[in-house]
Formats: structure tokens, C-alpha cells, sequence
């Protein structure tokens, strides 16, 4: 329960941090007093809001499957660890690659190159994908070996954790895919500048929470 509690504070602070580090030099008192306008920070759009928001509830969701999962590990004399696919290691490097792909997409929307911001979406997007095959194909693995998700608890957390993490790329997939097809569609990088920022940063959530959840299973 305390790591989960850790988990918790820690990312929550990195929510915190990213909402301040972005509201901080706003100045409302230059705002415009239109009365359709926001009382909020211009900084601190309903998107980035929204997401911190879903980031947080998505936090809470990881934290207590891992919470789960220690406690199911402590219990019982039935665990019996489950051997991680060494493919593990190259899905890892994938993710690490999207989630530069889609910094280096952000960028470029901020700098408003186009070519380097389509770049950076096939790119990170491709590299997701990959990441994505490669899990089902570990699973595919272990399925062949004779691992099966009802022959014990470890096994069974184990699936759950990497469909878990993987639903949520699909989710970010999807956001991603709107973005290609605006900027196929003729948007500026101007125009995509918000939603790349909010696949870039998903992104890189999704890339701490899997590198919390593999140092978890390789060490228990």
C-alpha cells in the first residue's frame, strides 16, 4: 500500500508541476473582460484541464491494480513468478522511441515545420504500433509455452497488467489518428499544436506508468 501511495504522490506532482509550470507566467489582469472569456489562467485550456483530470483518474487505476498486485504477491503459497519475455525488453525500446517521436512532433508544431511534425506523428505513432504488436505476440509467446492466465496468480496479474496499459494506448491510438488525419486534411502545426502537446504528454504518462509496471514484474 505504501508504494501505491508513492505512485500516487509522485504523479500527481508531475500533474501539479505541468499545470503550474504552464499557468505560471499567465497574467490575467492583461486578460480580455469580454464576458464570454474564461476565469481561468489562458495557460490552463479546458483540454490540458481535461486531461490532467483523466491522467489523474488513469493514476489511480494503475495504482490500484499494482496495489493488488503486491498484496495477491504477498499472500498465498500458490504465486509462483512467471519468467518475463525477454521480447519485453525491445516493446520497451519502442515505446521510449514513440514517445520521442511525438516530443520531437511537438516541437515542430511549436516551430511550425510541418514536415517534421508529420514526421514525428508517423513516426511515433508507427513505433506505438509496434509496441503494441509486440506485447500480443509476448502473450502469443507464453500462451505456446504453456503459460496460461488461469494456471496461477502470477500469471494472471501479469496479463492484466499489459492489457491494461495496452487499452490505454489504443485510447491514445485513437486521439492520435484524429490528429494525422486533421493534419492531412490541410491544418497548419499551428492549429495542431494543442492536441499533438496532449499525445506528446500522454504518451510520456503511459511511458513512466510502463516502466514502473516492468521494473514490477521483473523484480517479483
Amino acid at each position: 500500500m505504501s508504494v501505491t501511495l508513492v505512485f500516487l504522490a509522485v504523479m500527481m506532482a508531475l500533474f501539479g508541476g505541468w499545470l503550474f509550470s504552464h499557468s505560471i507566467n499567465a497574467r490575467p489582469w492583461v486578460a480580455q473582460t469580454d464576458a464570454r472569456s474564461s476565469q481561468l489562467p489562458p495557460a490552463l485550456t479546458a483540454s490540458r484541464v481535461g486531461l490532467a483530470v483523466f491522467l489523474a483518474v488513469a493514476t489511480s487505476l494503475f495504482a490500484l491494480t499494482i496495489s493488488a498486485y503486491l498484496m495477491r504477491h504477498e499472500m498465498g503459497h500458490d504465486w509462483q513468478p512467471l519468467a518475463v519475455p525477454g521480447l519485453l525488453w525491445w516493446n520497451s525500446a519502442c515505446l521510449v522511441l514513440g514517445s520521442i517521436a511525438l516530443q520531437s512532433a511537438w516541437g515542430a508544431a511549436r516551430r511550425d515545420n510541418g514536415p517534421q511534425l508529420r514526421r514525428g506523428l508517423l513516426v511515433g505513432g508507427g513505433f506505438t504500433i509496434a509496441f503494441i504488436l509486440g506485447q500480443a505476440l509476448a502473450w502469443w509467446q507464453l500462451q505456446a509455452r504453456g503459460i496460461y492466465l488461469s494456471a496461477n496468480p502470477a500469471n494472471a496479474f501479469f496479463f492484466l497488467l499489459t492489457a491494461l496499459h495496452v487499452l490505454h494506448l489504443l485510447g491514445g491510438l485513437f486521439a492520435w489518428s484524429r490528429s494525422l488525419f486533421r493534419l492531412r486534411r490541410g491544418a497548419t502545426p499551428r492549429q495542431m499544436l494543442a492536441s499533438v502537446e496532449l499525445c506528446a504528454l500522454y504518451w510520456h504518462f503511459l511511458l513512466v506508468v510502463w516502466g514502473i509496471l516492468f521494473a514490477l514484474l521483473l523484480t517479483t
